[in-house]
């Protein structure tokens, strides 16, 4: 990560998370691949425009001139008008970018972190992530016109695309309870796309567990 900071046009960087835990659940073990896909999929394609939205807190490093700068917008963040605690590594990286600094992502640095273990700590971390994602993107939107394209259809894909999940998922079954009739072109479109990821991740790691994570 230091390296890269030799750069002055570099304001943060972040490196690869895997979970530390990764063979205490089923749970651990699709977070551990979950980070893979986050880490060596979305951030590496943001970091090759030098924009990564967020260097993740367990394993990244900030300019600190450049943090001093941006310290009254980090301390006094709010979220409608109330005091903001949660997605501050998101916040700090947007506030990075605002600033006009480079966020980039190297894969050679490596840190383990603990990852919740049980299915009601997992959901109230995803959505404390979700409120931040949702909260810097509206923050961070006047960035994109500056950006190259793909980065806007990075963000649109990260805010859209649970939404239309979601709305998928609830209209296959209200179909179902209405009409009795299997919403099998739902379930396939779904499932074609999952494995069309996940069998792209088995490709580039080499590792055949990613099928399973579909």
């Amino acid at each position: 990560l230091s390296q890269k900071m030799r750069d002055p046009a570099v304001g943060a960087v972040m490196g690869q998370l895997v979970a530390s835990n990764q063979s205490d659940s089923w749970l651990t073990r699709l977070i551990d691949m979950e980070y893979w896909l986050a880490c060596n999929e979305e951030r590496a394609a943001q970091g090759r425009f030098g924009a990564v939205m967020c260097c993740c807190g367990p394993c990244a490093m900030y300019r600190r001139s450049a943090f001093v700068l941006l310290l009254d917008q980090y301390e006094t963040q709010l979220y409608r008008g109330k005091p903001s605690d949660f997605g501050e590594d998101r916040h700090l990286t947007i506030l990075m970018l605002s600033a006009g600094f480079r966020t980039e992502y190297v894969p050679s640095a490596i840190a383990a972190t603990v990852v919740p273990d049980g299915l009601a700590a997992y959901l109230r971390q995803q959505l404390r992530w979700a409120r931040s994602t949702f909260r810097d993107t509206m923050l961070g939107l006047h960035l994109l016109r500056g950006m190259n394209w793909y980065l806007t259809l990075d963000v649109v894909g990260q805010n859209a695309g649970p939404l239309l999940l979601a709305l998928s998922v609830l209209a296959g079954l209200a179909q179902f309870a209405l009409t009795g009739s299997v919403p099998w072109w739902t379930i396939g479109t779904i499932g074609s796309l999952t494995l069309i990821r996940c069998g792209v991740a088995a490709y580039r790691a080499k590792q055949l567990r990613f099928l399973g994570f579909s």
